[in-house]
């Protein structure tokens, strides 16, 4: 099942070297562990709803296991701090849904769940 690592970052001015050098080197990263960009940094957007403070990136992988090696692999670990010491942001690993996903039968879970009557 697909993962994704999804970082919104924050960035505070224009780019320092460091995260030039950063953004240069992370595909290479990625690429041990078949990770793509389908989002990255400050692309057209519309809010709809609430805020959105910063930049989104979205890397797809073929699975947590592939996303967590490339997160913790030597190669991505060097590159952190390049980011990191300039842009402040909040980055997480989440896997995707199951290929024919319904979300009815996923409420259908919630409110049995959450009935007493049921437990």
């Amino acid at each position: 099942m697909t993962a994704y690592a999804m970082a919104n970052l924050r960035p505070q001015s224009a780019p320092d070297e460091e995260v030039l050098h950063y953004i240069e080197r992370v595909q290479a990263t990625l690429d041990p562990f078949g990770g793509s960009f389908l989002v990255h940094g400050d692309t057209e957007r519309e809010i709809k709803e609430g805020e959105w403070p910063g930049d989104l990136v979205l890397v797809a992988f073929p699975s947590m296991e592939h996303a967590r090696r490339w997160y913790d692999s030597a190669a991505y670990q060097e590159l952190i701090p390049l980011r990191a010491r300039h842009i402040p942001g909040d980055i997480l690993l989440i896997d995707g849904v199951p290929p024919g996903y319904d979300p009815a039968q996923a409420a259908a879970r919630l409110r049995a769940a959450s009935d007493p009557g049921t437990a």
